[in-house]
């Protein structure tokens, strides 16, 4: 190339450059990086008393949208998710232990995928922790406003896997449609919970859609598995 030729050439490479970086700087902050950045966080055990009685609680039930950065303390993360899709129960139907929501066929068919500022973890009910999935904050994939600065956004993902069609008396499990309906309704028992227990806290929580698609890919989530919803709860601004 003679030096008429590149002098030409060089605004476009110019212009190349520039958008390949305003691009890696847009899609950099929310690609993540390795799970072993985080750590698993055993969280403390819950406590199952206290706090506004059931009526007054569903007297403060409430969506509220304007919600502070403030972080929750490691007691009312686990109370909050304990109260959301906690085990309340050692055996239950199915040969499953008991959860704080119903779901058909005791399915438990939704996990709940936590974002933090740090990453997002995996709320396992069992051992009652959150396991690392990826490092960087995603919680703007939540929704815009107050939900990408929150400290707590509670992603409601489907495992269709769940759904166990041999010798299941549910003749209809297999049905999408049914499906459907069973994982909704799952997810709205779950949201309810979180909206009741952030009332009888003090809290602010506000269940709404979220970025689908590339929450799905950046969760490194299965095909079975598919995004809902998303709840944002923290103090109230």
């Amino acid at each position: 190339m003679d030096r008429r030729t590149f002098l030409k050439t060089m605004p476009a490479l110019t212009m190349l450059a520039g958008t390949a970086s305003s691009f890696a700087q847009d899609t950099g902050a929310a690609s993540g990086s390795p799970t072993q950045d985080l750590q698993p966080i055993t969280l403390v055990p819950p406590q199952k008393d206290g706090g506004k009685s059931v009526l007054a609680t569903l007297q403060e039930r409430r969506t509220i949208r304007n919600i502070s950065e403030e972080k929750l303390p490691p007691q009312v993360l686990s109370n909050l998710l304990w109260a959301a899709f906690g085990v309340n129960r050692e055996m239950a139907s199915f040969g499953k232990s008991g959860r704080t929501a119903a779901s058909a066929s005791n399915s438990q068919e939704i996990d709940l995928y936590v974002a933090m500022p740090e990453g997002v973890y995996l709320y396992e009910a069992g051992p009652h922790r959150l396991t690392p999935v990826v490092a960087g904050d995603f919680r703007a994939r939540s929704g815009r406003g107050a939900a990408a600065k929150a400290p707590v956004n509670i992603f409601y993902v489907v495992d269709l896997a769940r759904y166990v069609l041999a010798g299941n008396p549910d003749r209809n499990i297999s049905d999408p449609e049914v499906q459907k309906s069973y994982y909704y309704c799952a997810t709205g028992l779950i949201a309810a919970n979180v909206f009741l227990f952030a009332a009888s806290q003090g809290l602010a929580a506000w269940f709404h859609n979220c970025d689908k698609q590339n929450t799905a890919s950046q969760f490194k989530l299965r095909p079975e598995q598919r995004v809902l919803f998303a709840q944002t709860v923290g103090y109230p601004a």
